[in-house]
């Protein structure tokens, strides 16, 4: 039986494509992601959903937002939630009912640059300032403590002279996050 799967986005969707990618690869088939919801109006991932033929909500920020969030994912009998660039912080509440069974991609080897305030450029441009030679990207579970939940994978990229925040997001979402997250997607479902 495949797990549904809802991946959760904010922004251009990157992360979602290659989660679709995988998908449509056969990496990822102990699962089928069958809905996409943005906290953005407009994001560009939802119209990679709709490209993709799977359903995509939006859904305001603000009041109610987790209780509609609940309402989507209960009505599609979702499995598994994957945040991809999904940048809204989710209450303790809604975290420990989906306890396990909602991962993250970060853009870092935790427990190194991650927390609150550590998101998108601000994480590389933290690691170039402290002059490490690697960074790299982690997937783990969601839990009440942002980044804190246990990790699934992890992979090392090399940080290379000259590398601007923008080159080495670019370089950590291709050579890692593209990677780890469509495996660990895979993991989880296969082992629910």
């Amino acid at each position: 039986m495949l797990k549904k799967i809802a991946v959760l986005v904010s922004g251009g969707g990157t992360n979602l494509q290659a989660l679709i990618d995988a998908q449509n690869d056969g990496i990822i088939k102990s699962g089928k992601i069958t809905l996409v919801i943005s906290d953005r109006e407009g994001a560009y991932a939802l119209e990679r959903a709709k490209n993709s033929r799977i359903a995509s909500v939006y859904i305001k920020k603000g009041e109610g937002f987790e209780e509609k969030l609940t309402e989507e994912l209960e009505k599609a009998e979702i499995d598994i939630i994957v945040l991809a660039g999904f940048l809204s912080i989710l209450s303790e509440n809604f975290v420990k009912k989906y306890d396990k069974k909602i991962i993250n991609v970060h853009p870092s080897l935790i427990p190194s640059f991650c927390g609150d305030g550590f998101y998108g450029l601000r994480v590389h441009k933290a690691a170039l300032e402290k002059g490490v030679k690697v960074s790299g990207a982690t997937v783990h579970f969601v839990n009440e403590i942002t980044d804190g939940g246990e990790i699934i994978m992890q992979k090392a990229v090399e940080v290379r002279e000259g590398d601007t925040p923008e080159i080495l997001q670019k370089r950590i979402m291709e050579e890692a996050e593209w990677k780890i997250l469509p495996l660990s997607v895979e993991k989880v479902c296969s082992e629910m």
